[in-house]
């Protein structure tokens, strides 16, 4: 089949516009279809996490976003505990609120720079796929249309015609329902940057977005109408003052909604030419904001190895370990976003007492309040290793001062993997062959350590430079497994003759 393009993504939401963005850096022609009729003005989600914001630092658009909003070093909690992320070790030690529509701005501008197409008033209506690629029906200004690709991936949301299409189910349940979203001027702001508690009965979260509004989340036991009943600004008053003792004299909202929580995930995450990314592969409960930067994060694994396969060196296999690491994140992220919805959102209030006592002694030991900043960061995120794998694979890459004075994520901003180490006329000789795809780097101050570091900054192989596994023999076969053999095509799959 000779495609149209070679991927194309239904959906121009965080998660399409990333992967967008960056198929579009590793020189895959590609198209977002979008049946919005252009960018959403909604506030929807608003936390951009430390692991979310060191992945938009390596393709050097993170300032950008941080411009847009509020860094909140410490998250208040019920009964005066406080969860403290400024010792996070990132360069990005807080969550960062913002508007999701500036998370979106922020994609889009990158993804379109590197040549991108996005196509808004475009409803993707069918899919059909073939050994060779996919077909996909594409309903706009009252036309229909087919679109020939490679691969299709559904980043189309929770209710998603690509995963439709597929026939894959979405197991799950609505958790909570009747949650209230508003976005308000505040006449006193909380003494605090983020308040939030729950009595049981009522829940409250009260949020900057830096440029005089705030984003109200309120949850009310007794008084939960359907979800398309308009919400007044009176409820939400009510709500807050009984959450929080107070609504900070809320007024002029500019938006206001009604939303239900649902806990599901997909089975697969692929089926044949067609993957699926973001809410289109699981919902989350809102409880940490976790959401949004999963989807995020599912496109940032997608991307090199969906561009590595069109390109046409991904070693075999590659493209499946997308489900096989994001599914696990994708349940982790389920437990973890369960867990604290049900510990503030839905506790029962004769149990109030005894949950704000464990959460405040958890947030004071150093061991647990760590754990928490890192599971609500990212930062705890990695992927499973090969039996006998050095063990930092499959960790987190921390970023690292370069010799040449950069860091390591802004060495990361050409989608390339990285073999990093200290001085070493070896590496030259490693990576041969690989100039496509491997940069080497060398670390300004050595640890003893070569590592092979992805383009979405995780880590790929390790080892010590103390022993034999520093040797370029040792260091081909890592390259092989993971970055294909050398001399392979490089040039797109629609595009060969």
């Amino acid at each position: 089949m000779i495609s149209d393009v070679d991927v194309a993504i239904a959906g121009a939401g965080p998660s399409g516009l990333m992967l967008a963005g960056d198929l579009a850096q590793a020189g895959v022609n590609c198209e977002v279809l979008e049946r919005r009729p252009g960018r959403s003005g909604l506030t929807r989600a608003m936390a951009v996490h430390t692991r979310t914001l060191e992945q938009l630092d390596a393709r050097g658009v993170a300032d950008q976003l941080i411009a847009s909003g509020t860094a909140v070093p410490e998250l208040e909690m019920f009964a005066g505990a406080r969860l403290e992320l400024a010792r996070l070790p990132s360069r990005f030690p807080y969550v960062l609120v913002t508007p999701q529509y500036e998370t979106e701005r922020v994609l889009e501008e990158r993804a379109r720079h590197l040549g991108a197409k996005i196509r808004y008033g475009a409803e993707v209506i069918g899919l059909a796929q073939y050994p060779d690629g996919a077909e996909v029906t594409v309903k706009q200004d009252g036309h229909e249309s087919r679109m020939r690709a490679g691969y299709v991936v559904g980043a189309d949301g929770i209710r998603s015609t690509v995963r439709q299409a597929l026939g894959i189910p979405f197991p799950g349940k609505a958790v909570v329902e009747s949650v209230m979203l508003a976005d308000v001027l505040l006449t006193e702001p909380p003494p605090h940057v983020l308040a939030i508690n729950a009595t049981g009965d009522a829940f409250a979260l009260v949020a900057p977005f830096g440029d005089g509004w705030f984003r109200i989340i309120a949850w009310d036991r007794h008084n939960q109408p359907p979800e398309d009943a308009p919400v007044s600004l009176a409820e939400v008053r009510d709500t807050v003052s009984r959450a929080l003792g107070t609504d900070y004299g809320m007024h002029d909202p500019r938006w206001m909604s009604r939303f239900h929580s649902d806990e599901r995930q997909v089975p697969r995450y692929r089926e044949g030419r067609a993957l699926l990314a973001g809410d289109a592969a699981h919902a989350h409960s809102p409880a940490g904001g976790q959401g949004m930067n999963t989807s995020i994060q599912d496109a940032v694994n997608l991307g090199w190895k969906l561009a590595a396969t069109v390109r046409g060196w991904a070693p075999d296999r590659l493209l499946d370990s997308y489900e096989s690491e994001r599914r696990i994140v994708g349940r982790q992220v389920l437990r973890f976003s369960g867990a604290l919805l049900r510990i503030g959102l839905t506790c029962p209030a004769a149990l109030v007492p005894v949950r704000n006592v464990l959460v405040y002694a958890a947030t004071r030991t150093p061991i647990t309040a760590r754990f928490l900043a890192e599971a609500l960061s990212g930062l705890n995120i990695s992927y499973p290793a090969p039996s006998g794998a050095h063990p930092l694979t499959g960790k987190r890459a921390a970023d690292m001062t370069l010799a040449d004075g950069r860091r390591l994520y802004e060495a990361l901003r050409g989608g390339r993997f990285l073999l990093a180490s200290g001085p070493g006329a070896f590496l030259a000789e490693a990576t041969s062959g690989y100039d496509d795809r491997v940069d080497a780097v060398t670390v300004a101050r050595s640890s003893g350590m070569i590592v092979l570091i992805r383009p979405d900054a995780y880590i790929a192989w390790a080892g010590s430079l103390a022993t034999a596994d520093h040797r370029p023999p040792d260091i081909r076969g890592a390259l092989a497994r993971w970055c294909g053999s050398p001399g392979q095509s490089t040039v797109p799959a629609g595009q060969r003759e």
